[in-house]
Order: structure tokens, then sequence, then C-alpha cells
């Protein structure tokens, strides 16, 4: 079983940064790929960014092209969100998701655990 928890979340004004923090429990976390997912009030989960399992290959979401980017320390179980630039559209509660095979996908129920998640707020 793997346990995720997230830190990092909190108010900024639009324009900007923010990082987030995602710390995994157990050995197998180099292995996976990891993701960071968001949700706004009323609206569905959707895939935001996530690296491959050696930290190689990204995938994005074109709404964070430019401003977000993803890293991972396999030596602390920690995978970051850079956030810069952030809009009022970017508001929501964010998630960090593990997903055993080691590659990425947008698709959060190919993702095997999950975060509580982190809020952000952004202020226009």
């Amino acid at each position: 079983q793997v346990q995720l928890v997230e830190s990092g979340g909190g108010l900024v004004q639009a324009g900007g940064s923010l990082r987030l923090s995602c710390v995994a429990s157990g050995r197998s976390f180099s292995n996976y790929a990891m993701g960071w997912f968001r949700q706004a009030p009323g609206k569905e989960r959707k895939f935001v960014i996530a690296t491959t399992w050696n930290g190689f290959g990204t995938d994005y979401a074109d709404s964070v092209k430019g401003r977000f980017t993803i890293s991972r320390d396999n030596t602390k179980n920690t995978v970051y969100l850079q956030m810069n630039s952030l809009k009022p559209e970017d508001t929501g509660v964010y998630y960090c998701a593990a997903r055993v095979s080691g590659r990425t996908t947008v698709d959060a129920g190919r993702y095997d655990y999950w975060g509580p998640g982190t809020q952000v707020t952004v202020s226009s």
C-alpha cells in the first residue's frame, strides 16, 4: 500500500508562484509514474501534469504549458509541482497520484494511488 500526502497549497495572487510537494510512503516510489490533477468546485477532476518513473518523460495539460513544471526526487520519495504565473482559473484542490506501471497517462482512472489533496486558491 502506498500513501501520498500533498503540501504547499495556499492563497496566492494572480501572477504569483507556489510549489506543491507530495511525499510517498513505501519503497517502490522510484518505479511509479507520478501525476498531478486538480478539481475546481463543481467540476470534474482534470489532469495537470505527470512524469515517468525516471523523470525523463513529462506530459502537460495545454493550459499549464510554459507555467508549471514537475520534478521528482526519488531519494526523498517526493514529487514537486512548481506553479508559476498563476491564474484564477488554476484554483482548485490539487491531487497527487501514483501509477504503478511507471508510464504517464492523462486518464485519472489509470492511477493507482491518490493523496487527499491540497487547496490552491488564486485571487485576481
